[in-house]
């Protein structure tokens, strides 16, 4: 894929699916929660593979990570990132009264498997927007929850999957407890394998050989 070759339209059209896949998040976290949770996308953009680990703060900076794998039409991968201060932040709104430490290992069951909620729910809207908007039929596998480095975190997908993409699709993502006003913000990262990148901005009528 030719970076260059995208345009704020293309853009826009990411960001309008970012938005959509919010609100379906936000319905889905507020009936799971019994509380209202806003969510919204602040900006959308492709970035290099190397910039990643850059937007959570560099390589050895640690962060909580849901990974899983797309198959189907457009094979490729996902990554919700966020610093592990916010993530901890974000599950104390979720498991009201109880105080995250995500690196203690102390409670790190409970709380890993209530991050790899928020991510089982976050890639489902995303990928049920991206395959409303283009007709592709893509499927999220089992996600893998983690707290790590970025950098590890990161080659550890790519090797997982044995492929290399040059770009990603990020699509940052704030969540608001409504109750409490607390603001959390992460990253969404779509990493489609590379004959998936124009295949997806084909079916969605902004193609990049145009």
């Amino acid at each position: 894929m030719d970076f260059l070759k995208i345009q704020p339209i293309h853009l826009d059209v990411l960001r309008e699916i970012g938005n959509i896949g919010a609100g379906h998040a936000a319905t889905a976290l507020s009936t799971m929660l019994n509380k209202a949770v806003d969510m919204k996308v602040p900006s959308v953009n492709v970035i290099s593979f190397e910039e990643i680990s850059e937007m959570v703060g560099g390589a050895e900076n640690v962060v909580a990570s849901v990974f899983l794998r797309i198959v189907g039409d457009a094979p490729g991968c996902m990554f919700f990132m966020l610093p592990v201060e916010q993530a901890e932040q974000l599950l104390e709104d979720l498991l009201v009264g109880q105080t995250v430490n995500l690196t203690s290992g102390d409670d790190s069951d409970i709380s890993l498997s209530a991050l790899q909620e928020v991510g089982n729910i976050l890639s489902g809207s995303y990928l049920t927007s991206f395959s409303d908007f283009t007709g592709l039929n893509l499927q999220p596998s089992v996600p893998a929850t983690s707290i790590d480095m970025a950098g590890a975190i990161l080659s550890f997908g790519l090797l997982e999957i044995s492929t290399v993409s040059d770009y990603a699709i990020v699509i940052d993502t704030a969540f608001t407890d409504i109750e409490r006003q607390d603001e959390v913000k992460g990253h969404f990262f779509l990493l489609p394998d590379p004959l998936s990148f124009s295949k997806i901005f084909h079916a969605l009528g902004v193609p990049l050989d145009e």
